[in-house]
């Protein structure tokens, strides 16, 4: 479940400089190995371009996290529930990872799940559970229930960013379509959500 909210938040003063120096998404997919892998190229300025990570842990059954919807402009924050998915005797958190693009990441479909295959330079680990990852598509604007719906009547359709939930994907290339949609002409960045186990003391 996703509520998404209106809140405002102060805007850097050297944002126009950061989208001067934004820089093309280069995630390769490889075929054999069905991973997302960033190209030689990409791999330093990937690790420059870590933004923030957070964790939010639960005993019980939902992790209820905030996440701030991308680009880093927008004011919409998304107030998600999120429903284990490891065994209930087993404590798990959820991850929250930003990454400014361009971005890599090494992920490859495991038992029904997709699994990071290699620690990151934003925080995830080997073993993590990619749950959500940001995606775009085309839809109608959000805003005021009367911008809105003016915006629906003049057909203003646009790309708009969503929490993907990579649990629901029926095939593999729809998770690659929703990690690929994350480009430098709709974002400035790309959140990830992971959930970890903790080991046991």
């Amino acid at each position: 479940q996703m509520l998404l909210i209106k809140k405002t938040i102060p805007q850097s003063t050297n944002n126009k400089m950061v989208k001067k120096a934004l820089l093309a998404l280069t995630i390769l997919c490889a075929p054999c190995a069905g991973a997302f892998i960033p190209s030689p190229t990409s791999a330093s300025k990937a690790m420059r371009s870590i933004s923030t990570t957070q964790r939010s842990m639960a005993d019980a059954a939902v992790f209820e996290v905030e996440v701030k919807i991308p680009p880093s402009s927008s004011d919409l924050i998304a107030q998600m529930k999120i429903q284990k998915l490891l065994p209930a005797d087993v404590k798990s958190e959820i991850v929250q990872v930003r990454y400014k693009l361009p971005f890599g990441l090494d992920v490859e479909p495991k038992a029904g799940k997709v699994v990071c295959t290699k620690d990151g330079p934003g925080g995830e680990k080997v073993g993590d559970i990619l749950r959500y990852t940001s995606a775009w598509s085309m839809g109608l604007p959000r805003g005021d229930g009367l911008l809105t719906t003016a915006a629906s009547f003049a057909g203003g359709l646009s790309w708009q960013c969503n929490m993907f939930d990579v649990m629901k994907a029926k095939a593999w290339q729809e998770v690659v379509e929703a990690l690929t949609s994350n480009v430098d002409s709709r974002t400035d960045e790309v959140v990830l959500l992971f959930e970890r186990e903790i080991p046991s003391e």
